[in-house]
């Protein structure tokens, strides 16, 4: 007979039970005020002095850029090669919620919605903005390669991809399985700490997990703020670029007041009636968008731009993961590392909102799902978008060619205007862009309220509205009181909460593997595995 595995993740604590419930509402009773003065104070902190706010956060920003280049080079590279063995070991065969568990969607709107929530919105500006950048020698272009060459052309494919494939995926992969196991598997509170349980037993119910969890919601917030606010300005720029109308304050306003009563529309449809159905919207109406620019663009350089891209971030992930001894140090430090920790830094939103949507699969089918398909999809995408935009310049053809990448919220436009039927693509893609971030405010806020709730799932709605209006109040306040200082401002502070969560997700990766296998013992012990 076999040695008898007890099972050392059994805890007593409930989601909530921490919690206080002042005027119907169920909050956990210290995540939520420490999180709440945090962003109070440093909001109106950035408000009041927006332009010496940047630059000191900024100069925080790029010395934990320039000292920590190697740790999140090498970290990155440490999720990504864990995440690729777990499809293969055999704790693959473990269903998130237990072997007799059903997934809630189907598979399409499953993958629908961990894409859009994961990175749908970047891939409508920076597929055409990042190559154009290396190829036109814009910005420092990997390896020092010489700008406006072949060598430059295909290298910036390969390393576009290399920024939205493997690496930023695993990141949301760890997080996420961690969190769905911890929490479908040993009961556990849906919450960033759940995962540390491993690590601090019954201590993480304490002040170091609400620690974690604070970390985590300030994070978020400020990464849903920045990219709400910079958003706006991007969405009234294609506006303008189409219509005419003006990209200043009154039209940023418009468009942030728009998404947020779409989003409280979408909250009130609860997660089956609103995320899913806009996502699957989402996935459609991007469908549409790439099989036009496919067709109605270069074809066959589109086609040829697909192979070139695949083999070139075949050939150089290795080289251009590589932490240490890079020529091309300021290419890593402003557009690698610059990526890495901000994908680390939107890992817990990201990461639980799949957590939240992923019950019932087995861990090879969600690792597959997160990491693999999302990177086919988006060598399609960026072989389409930036292979188009390449192929014009290499024409001659269009502001791209005439002028170089001006505005990066218009290189999109740009490259649209030389396709038939050139206002409809591109109003399609400023709708595109609005519903993405719709979803990313409905699945945000979704995100917020489970943490600040202690974990809970079924917290009251109207906390969700909450977080809502709260995000786009934050986003329209620094837009309005201090433009571009004050959202670059708290996006440095997002992406330097980069470094400690690289720390929590190397200890989460840990926890994950250890609470995996001896997850698989047990099974294996209760006959549930063969």
């Amino acid at each position: 007979m076999g040695k008898v595995v007890k099972d050392e993740y059994q805890t007593d604590y409930v989601a909530g039970q921490d919690n206080i419930r002042p005027f119907g509402l169920d909050l956990h009773n210290w995540v939520f005020p420490v999180t709440a003065v945090l962003v109070l104070l440093f909001v109106v902190g950035t408000l009041i002095f927006p332009s010496a706010a940047k630059e000191m956060l900024d100069g925080l920003k790029w010395d934990i850029i320039g000292m920590f280049d190697w740790f999140f080079l090498l970290s990155a590279n440490i999720f990504v090669v864990v995440s690729l063995a777990l499809i293969f070991m055999p704790v693959g065969k473990i269903r998130i919620g237990g072997q007799e568990a059903k997934p809630e969607f189907s598979r399409m709107s499953w993958f629908a919605m961990l894409f859009a929530a994961g990175m749908g919105i970047g891939l409508m500006f920076w597929a055409v903005a990042e190559p154009v950048a290396y190829y036109t020698g814009w910005y420092e272009t990997p390896f020092n390669v010489e700008a406006n060459t072949a060598e430059a052309r295909n290298m910036a494919m390969g390393a576009t991809l290399y920024h939205w494939g493997l690496h930023p995926w695993a990141i949301y992969a760890i997080v996420a399985l961690s969190l769905a196991f911890f929490a479908y598997n040993k009961n556990m509170p849906l919450t960033i700490r759940s995962a540390f349980f491993p690590l601090l037993k019954d201590k993480v119910w304490g002040w170091p997990g609400h620690i974690i969890d604070v970390l985590a919601v300030v994070a978020t917030i400020f990464g849903l703020a920045t990219s709400l606010g910079f958003g706006a300005q991007q969405a009234a720029s294609g506006l303008d670029y189409l219509f005419g109308i003006g990209a200043g304050i009154n039209v940023q306003m418009a468009i942030i007041v728009g998404v947020t009563l779409l989003a409280l529309i979408s909250v009130l449809r609860g997660l089956d009636g609103g995320v899913k159905v806009l996502s699957n919207i989402n996935m459609i109406t991007a469908g549409v968008l790439l099989f036009f620019v496919i067709f109605a663009g270069p074809t066959l350089a589109i086609v040829e731009t697909i192979w070139i891209t695949s083999s070139m971030y075949v050939s150089n992930v290795v080289p251009l993961s590589n932490p240490f001894g890079r020529e091309d140090e300021a290419w890593v430090h402003g557009w690698t590392v610059f990526y890495w920790a901000w994908w680390i830094s939107w890992s817990p939103f990201v990461g639980m909102f799949i957590a939240r949507v992923s019950k019932g699969r087995t861990v090879r089918e969600f690792v597959t799902a997160v990491l693999i398909i999302p990177t086919l999809i988006t060598t399609v995408w960026m072989s389409a978008f930036g292979g188009s935009a390449l192929e014009q310049i290499q024409q001659g053809v269009g502001a791209l060619a005439d002028e170089g990448l001006t505005n990066v919220s218009l290189a999109t436009f740009q490259m649209f205007a030389n396709l038939p039927l050139t206002e409809i693509v591109s109003f399609v893609g400023i709708v595109l862009v609005l519903v993405f971030f719709v979803t990313s405010s409905d699945s945000g806020s979704l995100v917020i309220d489970s943490i600040t709730a202690g974990g809970k799932t079924d917290a009251p709605t109207a906390q969700r509205v909450f977080w809502v209006v709260m995000e786009s109040a934050i986003a329209a306040a620094l837009i309005f009181g201090g433009g571009d200082d004050a959202l670059g401002a708290i996006q440095a502070v997002a992406i330097s909460a980069g470094l400690p969560f690289t720390v929590i997700l190397l200890i989460m990766t840990w926890g994950l593997l250890k609470g995996l296998t001896q997850e698989r013992k047990l099974m294996l012990q209760r006959g549930e595995l063969l």
